[in-house]
């Protein structure tokens, strides 16, 4: 059955050109493996695996037993002063994988949830120490860290703060990005150019004074923004300053996290390792919702203290480890491991580039970034017409290809299934290729 005119002009869709969608609607109506399932009966390949959410493929077997049998024995669990057994095998399956003195983890409910969640805890880490005058935050132009006021006011997408005007949070700076067209413009990975980025935390650290700066939140690989790798050393750069001046570096992994860029964690692959550490999308493998944080031991040891009776951190969430997702998250770990699942995406990481890159040259391309299974593919902007030929291509490819490309602005985003065939990627560049030939 076609879902009505009504149902579609009630919802209010998340990051969406709501107008021009409802003129003609994309409504997917199942999923299975790598592709989706639209209410006209066609099969969508899926070339954004979810959200960045669904490496392991959608409705993975191992993950929908776990989420039917646990719905049916524990649908909700009181998560203040108790907890469901699952939440806490969950807690121990994340630590086992996590760098060297990560043993402890608070769970939310989204990516969003956990950017705020950590700025939280980076604030009464040094309250609780007794250094309560590290007030300021800083974030990092074209950095995302979701839509709430904390991630949003570290975050430094354009876009995703003007809507909203100067309610924001105060005491937050920002770093410089490191995209820049003249030196870096169609790397491989890592670009060469721009560690000497990472120092705008020096001037930062001079103005404000080091000593009052709480932390610094940073992806790994900027994801939302179109793909943006660090240079060789600027991660590395930043963990040296932060370590200087007391401050303690947060990395976001609610994409990097759980194989998207070859390990379990980001700060794993480039042997950076920061103080804190925020997940969510792989954590269940998009399927229920949730997100956590995960924190250096001497974080968690600051805040036990005072009489043993009292809560030692007043934050957390009706849905916090919520037994369901928690299931969700346990298969998800177990399949990973099982199937091999981190070594698969490294193995699809010099094929997915190259295909990539071949579109260097093509007359509608202005830069291709890529690390790990993300890449982006920078479309020429029409004059006047910001983003057009981007949601142009999105379309063309859903409805001509049968196939999902992500589209953010003119910037065409892709993230592999984490077991996709080399001929998955092919066929999906292939498509590609044939839409952005047709396009004006």
């Amino acid at each position: 059955m076609s879902i009505s005119r009504t149902a579609v002009d009630s919802y209010w869709m998340p990051f969406t050109s709501n107008r021009d969608f409802k003129e003609s609607p994309r409504i997917i109506v199942g999923a299975e493996g790598h592709h989706y399932k639209t209410e006209d009966g066609r099969r969508i390949y899926d070339a954004f695996s979810g959200l960045w959410t669904s490496g392991l493929g959608h409705c993975h077997p191992k993950i929908v037993e776990a989420v039917q049998h646990q719905v049916a024995m524990l649908d909700y669990s009181l998560g203040f002063q108790a907890g469901s057994d699952k939440v806490f095998e969950l807690a121990e399956k994340v630590t086992a994988i996590a760098p060297e003195g990560f043993s402890k983890i608070f769970f939310t409910n989204s990516g969003s949830e956990s950017a705020d969640t950590s700025l939280k805890i980076a604030l009464g880490y040094h309250r609780a120490r007794g250094e309560g005058h590290r007030t300021r935050l800083i974030g990092r132009e074209k950095g995302y860290h979701g839509v709430n006021f904390g991630g949003m006011s570290v975050g430094g997408m354009t876009p995703n703060r003007k809507a909203f005007g100067a309610s924001l949070l105060p005491c937050v700076d920002h770093l410089r990005h490191t995209w820049d067209l003249e030196h870096n413009a169609f790397s491989r990975g890592q670009p060469k150019w721009g560690t000497h980025l990472a120092d705008d935390l020096e001037r930062l650290a001079a103005l404000h004074d080091g000593g009052n700066i709480a932390a610094v939140i940073v992806e790994p690989v900027s994801g939302s923004a179109g793909i943006i790798p660090p240079p060789v050393g600027y991660l590395e750069r930043l963990r040296e300053i932060c370590d200087h001046y007391g401050i303690l570096l947060i990395f976001d992994e609610v994409i990097t996290a759980f194989g998207r860029i070859g390990e379990p964690f980001g700060a794993q692959r480039f042997g950076v390792m920061p103080d804190i550490i925020n997940m969510a999308k792989g954590l269940t493998n998009g399927v229920i919702p949730m997100g956590a944080v995960m924190v250096r031991d001497e974080i968690y040891d600051a805040f036990m203290h005072g009489p043993k009776q009292a809560i030692e951190l007043f934050h957390g969430y009706t849905y916090s480890g919520h037994p369901v997702a928690a299931a969700a998250g346990i298969a998800a770990l177990d399949a990973y491991v099982e199937e091999g699942t981190f070594e698969q995406s490294r193995a699809l990481e010099q094929h997915f580039e190259d295909e990539l890159h071949a579109f260097k040259g093509h007359p509608l391309v202005s830069d291709i970034r890529n690390f790990g299974l993300m890449g982006g593919i920078d479309l020429v902007a029409r004059p006047g017409e910001i983003g057009a030929r981007g949601l142009e291509a999105h379309k063309k490819c859903f409805w001509e290809e049968d196939l999902m490309v992500r589209n953010g602005g003119d910037i065409l985003q892709f993230s592999p299934f984490l077991n996709s065939r080399p001929e998955d990627i092919t066929m999906t560049f292939e498509k590609v290729r044939k839409v952005l030939d047709q396009i004006d």
